[in-house]
């Protein structure tokens, strides 16, 4: 906690996948009224993220979501996204806040508000790990809403993530729109040359 500033943390979800949007979260936490169990949103299971992202929306100060789309993320590159969509969400803070805490080690300045960016934060910093919970579970949410759509790239289980089945899935039905296109898609296959 930095004495006498009002801070927000910020975090974000979703920098590693193929598919679905980059999002961030910003939180402004009450000092008043604490969440018990607030850790990096990867170390809880998604029951319990789903019971606190409820409790930080009731209890915080504020709270924002901002989301870069995959053509964005194509365009600027996922870096340039993820602050992007941090920048998002802290400009629908409406409380004022004059410092800004985010997961990392690197941060594009927002407006000329002082922030410090702090290597796996999520697990230092209450503010922060609000953030990464908020961020992961609505990057989820949308994620499972287009698995509806896209049945068949398994997007209720993978979010999205490179995994095995994910990518057998884009080798089979190819890419669609919320695919990342700058992003390789398809695992590289090693072939070990062979000389006579």
């Amino acid at each position: 906690m930095f004495e006498d500033k009002l801070e927000v943390g910020c975090d974000e979800a979703g920098r590693g996948c193929l598919a679905g949007p980059v999002v961030a979260a910003a939180v402004i936490l009450d000092p008043n009224n604490p969440i018990i169990g607030l850790d990096d949103s990867k170390k809880i299971t998604e029951k319990k993220r789903q019971l606190l992202r409820l409790e930080i929306e009731g209890k915080a100060l504020a709270w924002a979501v901002g989301i870069c789309s995959p053509a964005e993320i194509d365009e600027i590159n996922i870096l340039n996204a993820s602050f992007s969509a941090m920048h998002k969400a802290l400009d629908q803070i409406e409380s004022d806040f004059d410092h800004i805490l985010v997961d990392g080690n690197r941060f594009h300045s927002y407006k000329d508000i002082e922030h410090t960016w702090v290597i796996k934060g999520d697990g230092k910093y209450q503010s922060i790990a609000a953030a990464s919970i908020l961020a992961k579970e609505n990057r989820d949410e949308i994620m499972r809403h287009l698995d509806k759509k896209f049945p068949d790239y398994l997007w209720h289980k993978n979010k999205g993530y490179p995994t095995k089945h994910h990518r057998e899935a884009i080798s089979r039905h190819g890419s669609n729109e919320h695919h990342r296109m700058t992003f390789q898609l398809l695992a590289v296959v090693q072939t070990e040359l062979q000389f006579d």
